[in-house]
Formats: C-alpha cells, structure tokens, sequence
C-alpha cells in the first residue's frame, strides 16, 4: 500500500490524488491517522477515482475497496437488496460472503429493515447473527437508502477485533453513502 509519506513527487494530498498514473493504482493506508482525518482523505481518493463513474458495480467494488484496503478490516462489501424479502452479495472485499440475508435477519438484515445504521461492538451478542466469517468480531452496516426513499443496498464492514467502529464511523460511512446514493441507485 501506499501512504502519502511514501510518495515523494507530491507536496499535498490533493496533488497525490490527482496524479493520472499514480492514483489509479495507489491505495491508501489510512490507519495511522485519526479516524475523522482517515475518512476525510479516504472520501476525497473516492471523489476522486470516481467523479465521473456512474456504474453502481464499479461504484459499489471501488467503495468496498478502498475502505477495505485503507482501513484493513477483515471484511468489506454490499449487499444488494433483490426486492423487499432479500438482500443480495454485491462486490466486496475480503473472504467469502453469505450468498443472500433475509431482510429483517442479521446484522444486514435488520439494518435494511429498519433503516439504519447498526453499529455491533460484539457479534457474539447480537441476536440472530449471521457468521459468514467466524473470525468477525465487530460490524457496522449502513443501508444505502436511494432518493426515492427505496433501501438499495447495505454497506457491512466486519472487523476481527471487538468494538472497532462508533459513531465516528456511523457518521462518516452514512454520509458516504448519502452521497453517493443516487449514482449506487442508477439515478445520478
């Protein structure tokens, strides 16, 4: 992975993630900063990457990717909703997923149901957990809500360690996909 550190053709962020070679082929390594500046140049790469992209997969694979890859979690990816009974594997990073979750079943499920964010400090504790990896300890989803107010997707990042995320996380993740929402719904 690359840091900015590592990259010395560039005086700035915004210089390191415009570069036309560099910044196709470069992930960043967002671990060692503080989790609001991590998402902060996390969210800009993505703009970046991805200003004019309108394909919901490439979307869905470059999100999954480079929150994967900057933040090293053990699992990172969409599930799609296929109606309003089941939510789907989409592109994602990481070990195998479940094929598809029942919408109101597990940590996706629920969060596609009721339509919010769950933030899981403990899998072991959530009722109805689904282990698609049973080295999953901690998960946030955030459903992917389209401006029709449709659930078109959730976000679900897992972690091998317990209490990774918290509301900095459900902040910044949320409003990614606010933002990008539309464009995940075809419609941008």
């Amino acid at each position: 992975m690359v840091t900015i550190a590592q990259s010395p053709r560039c005086a700035s962020l915004r210089e390191f993630l415009v570069q036309d070679c560099e910044m196709a082929e470069s992930l960043i390594d967002v671990r060692h900063l503080p989790k609001r500046e991590a998402y902060r140049v996390l969210s800009e790469q993505l703009e970046s990457v991805c200003a004019d992209e309108r394909d919901p997969v490439a979307l869905m694979a470059t999100i999954a990717c480079l929150l994967h890859h900057g933040f090293g979690h053990l699992w990172t990816g969409f599930y799609r909703a296929d109606g309003d009974r089941r939510l789907v594997v989409g592109p994602y990073q990481g070990s195998l997923g479940c094929m598809d979750i029942a919408i109101g079943r597990g940590v996706c499920g629920t969060a596609a149901a009721e339509r919010r964010t769950m933030v899981v400090p403990d899998v072991r504790e959530f009722p109805g957990h689904i282990a698609c990896d049973a080295r999953s300890l901690s998960e946030i989803v955030v459903p992917v809500i389209a401006p029709n107010g449709r659930v078109i997707a959730v976000l679900d990042i897992d972690s091998e360690a317990l209490a990774t995320f918290d509301d900095d996380d459900a902040r910044a993740l949320e409003s990614m996909m606010s933002r990008y929402a539309p464009r995940l719904a075809g419609m941008g």
